[in-house]
C-alpha cells in the first residue's frame, strides 16, 4: 500500500507542478500576445468623422480653409497630423470639402480670390472654385471628402 500511495503522491506533485507552470506561462504569455497583436486588431480612428468647425465660418461662394488635427497610430507610434481642407457652399445647405493638395505632385494649393481659382505654385496648376482642372499638368480634380453637418458643425470622413 505504501508503494501505491507513494506513486499517487508523485503523480499529484507532477500534475501540480505542471499546473502551476501552465498558470504562470498563461499569466505571462496571454498579455504578451495581446500586446503584440493588439494594434493590428484596433480600428484606425483617423478614418472616422473629423470635426472641422462651424458652418458659420463658410462664406457663400468662397472656398474657406479649415484645419483639423488628427492622431494616426502605426503600430506603437502615434503621429499628430494637421489636415487642411477647403469647404465650399453656394446655398448654405450643401457643402463640398476639397483637399488642398494638388493631384499632380502633392504641392499645397491656395485660393486666389481675385482670380476666383485655386493655384498650385509648383507647376502652375490651376483649379476652378469646385476643384475642377482648368490648366497645367494636373491629371484630375482636387480630391473630395464626404461631408456631414450636425448641430451646425462640419465633419469630413477620412483623413
Amino acid at each position: 500500500m505504501d508503494d501505491k500511495q507513494q506513486l499517487k503522491r508523485r503523480d499529484f506533485m507532477s500534475i501540480a507542478t505542471w499546473a502551476i507552470g501552465i498558470l504562470i506561462g498563461a499569466g505571462m504569455g496571454l498579455p504578451a500576445i495581446a500586446y503584440i497583436i493588439g494594434p493590428a486588431l484596433r480600428e484606425d480612428e483617423a478614418f472616422g468623422w473629423i470635426r472641422l468647425g462651424s458652418i458659420s465660418k463658410v462664406e457663400l461662394g468662397i472656398p474657406t480653409l479649415f484645419k483639423a488635427k488628427i492622431e494616426r497610430q502605426t503600430g506603437w507610434i502615434v503621429n499628430e497630423e494637421e489636415i487642411t481642407v477647403y469647404v465650399l457652399t453656394e446655398n448654405g445647405r450643401d457643402f463640398i470639402a476639397m483637399s488642398n493638395i494638388c493631384t499632380h505632385l502633392g504641392c499645397r494649393v491656395r485660393w486666389i480670390k481675385d482670380q476666383d481659382q485655386f493655384f498650385c505654385p509648383c507647376h502652375n496648376g490651376v483649379f476652378n472654385k469646385a476643384g475642377g482642372v482648368v490648366a497645367g499638368p494636373v491629371p484630375r480634380p482636387l480630391d473630395r471628402f464626404e461631408v456631414k453637418v450636425e448641430d451646425d458643425q462640419l465633419f469630413i470622413l477620412g483623413g
